[in-house]
């Protein structure tokens, strides 16, 4: 392993910690505290496939007329991420991205996907994450999670990007996924076949080989820089501590009801 991956890895113990053992996961009792849960955590899947093709869109070419851009190792890691998160299987063998899984396994649960629907569509039109959050009611911490990732897209640094992509996400989901499906009640198995399938499916994946290939991609870009190291690593831990925000977000609300 490289000595700075190393060194990251032993700085964001507490946490990763926290967000794999967050008590969210527990709380989740009934089909209502799995909608309130899906509510939030699909802006994550969604900004996600922003992270992902803003690296795909700095690190190959992706315009015409084409031309050789960047390292051919580094244009093949992307490229087989991107395969697998932009066009993976359904349960039935249909071609399909993960975040339109997801949104069928909402429809499956019956939880709402007017807010997530209702944001995209406001963003095409306007181009303006405010005005979307407005149009969509999301919440604060929804917002909150968004905005980082998106202030790492806009970074323009691939470095950065695949750091927080790496860290923030792929080395982490398999975790935090195998937490939830050991804590959540899986209530009502029929309604939640769908999410319970979306989650094993990233553990899967991103444990197996989307991970490995994201650490190799994030080494290889920031190289033996010291500065880019240094600023990858506060990047990871802000982009941990946005996850810990948004888990907190969806806990608070499912508590909220629990208690009516």
């Amino acid at each position: 392993m490289h000595p700075n991956i190393d060194k990251i890895n032993e700085t964001i113990v507490p946490l990763k910690s926290a967000i794999i053992n967050h008590p969210v996961y527990e709380k989740i009792k009934d089909i209502e505290d799995l909608k309130i849960f899906m509510k939030y955590h699909v802006f994550a899947v969604w900004d996600f496939m922003s992270l992902l093709k803003s690296l795909q869109i700095n690190l190959t070419c992706t315009s015409t007329p084409w031309f050789p851009k960047g390292e051919a190792n580094t244009r093949f890691l992307i490229n087989e991420i991107v395969v697998g998160e932009e066009s993976d299987v359904d349960p039935d063998g249909g071609r399909i991205s993960h975040f339109e899984l997801y949104l069928k396994a909402m429809k499956q649960c019956g939880s709402s996907t007017e807010a997530i629907e209702l944001f995209i569509a406001n963003l095409k039109e306007t181009h303006s994450l405010e005005k979307a959050y407005q149009t969509s009611e999301t919440p604060a911490e929804v917002q909150q999670f968004v905005n980082y990732t998106f202030e790492i897209i806009n970074s323009n640094k691939a470095y950065l990007q695949a750091a927080v992509f790496t860290f923030g996400r792929e080395d982490l989901i398999p975790s935090m996924f195998i937490s939830l499906l050991n804590e959540m009640q899986n209530p009502e198995p029929e309604r939640t076949n769908l999410f319970k399938y979306y989650l094993e499916r990233h553990i899967e994946i991103d444990g197996d080989h989307h991970s490995h290939l994201a650490l190799e991609m994030t080494a290889e870009l920031c190289e033996t820089n010291h500065q880019y190291w240094e600023e990858a690593e506060i990047a990871i831990i802000n982009s941990l501590k946005a996850r810990l925000e948004l888990w907190n977000g969806a806990h608070n609300e499912i508590t909220l009801r629990q208690a009516q």
